[in-house]
């Protein structure tokens, strides 16, 4: 079997979606995108068309090492996220070649399903109590929300009351059953990032996310002595090589690799092992499309330490198109009591619909993050 074609597909609301192609008509999907940067990843994508046509897709691993190690600058958001995008697409195929789902060619599933959780408040939260009750009405056993609004290195301290007034609205609405993961997003500096921590153990979240930037992660050490939460990380991650020194520096309890930015489901695999042997647990980021979801589920079905899945259903980034919206069966991602069984296909175990693929992709989207300042004018964190 040969690849024959590479074709990729700008869609919103904000996604990349690749096919590829073989000369035997099975075909395999992928998900490379940086939200924001899906044409750089485009042209990432189709500069390596050139190696794979032609090539075997079952020779996953060599492929993998060649389009990481061919190149003399490697890593990074851009490069890694085209190679994941390609990595999902040769096990997808592999998957429809064996007629097995991609967890099977993986050493088979450890597990029957995966817990998931849901978003609220959107970029800058609010009335989030109200909202918390309306995922736990709908089965969700958990739910993500922004901690904050952009703060300075040093801030008022009503900002972190008003962060500690909305999680405690969560808490009178839902109790202490539903599960609250709070994502620092990077807008925290050190300095502010150890006294919201600390102010928020009163209400005993899940996790704290991305407490402060991946370039600062040398600061989780005081972080993780200011606080008994969990501490996650790693969507801004990009091999493994860049989680090595996280995971040997122990301040970090959840490690968030993201299948469609670094390295696809190859190196996630090799990213959760690794967590596994210091102990740590994983939560793979996904406020993605429908193809990086099956991904990660693949990676959940053979990694004994994943507790929990991000999912984008009804995130507030997806505006005029959801998750359901290009796949033939939606029901592959029915929710239940808080959880989504592994999907029983071939391959990724989903099958998306090419027709409103193409049909969305010919008005693509242009789709960026706000930019944000601060009251003085200087850039802040989004």
């Amino acid at each position: 079997m040969k690849i024959t074609n590479l074709e990729c597909f700008v869609v919103p609301p904000r996604w990349l979606f690749l096919k590829i192609e073989t000369d035997e008509g099975i075909v395999g999907w992928g998900e490379p995108i940086v939200e924001g940067k899906a044409h750089t990843v485009k042209a990432a994508v189709e500069e390596m068309r050139e190696y794979l046509i032609g090539k075997d897709p079952m020779r996953i691993e060599d492929h993998w090492q060649a389009l990481y190690r061919s190149g003399f600058y490697r890593g990074g958001p851009i490069l890694m996220s085209a190679i994941a995008g390609i990595d999902q697409a040769l096990w997808d195929i592999k998957g429809k070649y064996y007629n097995a789902p991609i967890y099977d060619l993986l050493g088979g599933a450890c597990r029957d399903s995966v817990r998931v959780y849901s978003w609220i408040g959107g970029d800058r939260p609010s009335d989030v109590g109200r909202e918390a009750k309306e995922k736990a009405e709908a089965g969700f056993t958990a739910i993500k929300m922004n901690a904050t609004e952009e703060l300075q290195y040093i801030d008022s301290y009503k900002k972190i009351d008003t962060v500690l007034e909305r999680v405690a609205a969560i808490r009178e609405y839902c109790g202490n059953d539903l599960e609250i993961g709070i994502d620092f997003h990077g807008r925290v500096h050190k300095p502010m990032a150890k006294v919201l921590a600390k102010e928020l153990e009163q209400f005993r979240p899940m996790f704290i996310e991305e407490p402060v930037l991946p370039e600062n992660n040398e600061a989780l050490r005081e972080i993780a002595r200011a606080t008994t939460i969990p501490i996650a990380t790693g969507e801004r991650m990009f091999s493994r090589w860049d989680f090595k020194q996280l995971l040997s520096d122990g301040y970090v309890d959840i490690i968030q690799p993201d299948l469609s930015h670094a390295g696809g489901i190859t190196e996630c695999r090799k990213i959760a092992a690794m967590a596994e042997a210091y102990d740590v647990a994983v939560a793979p980021h996904c406020p993605l499309g429908p193809i990086a979801l099956s991904a990660c589920l693949q990676v959940d079905a053979v990694s004994h330490n994943v507790f929990i899945q991000e999912q984008s259903l009804g995130i507030h980034y997806n505006k005029g198109n959801d998750l359901l919206d290009y796949i033939a069966d939606p029901t592959v991602f029915d929710y239940k009591d808080g959880s989504v069984l592994l999907p029983k296909g071939p391959g990724l175990g989903i099958s998306v619909n090419e027709e409103i693929v193409r049909r969305h992709a010919e008005a693509g989207h242009n789709w960026k993050n706000p930019v944000w300042r601060h009251k003085d004018g200087t850039i802040a964190e989004w």
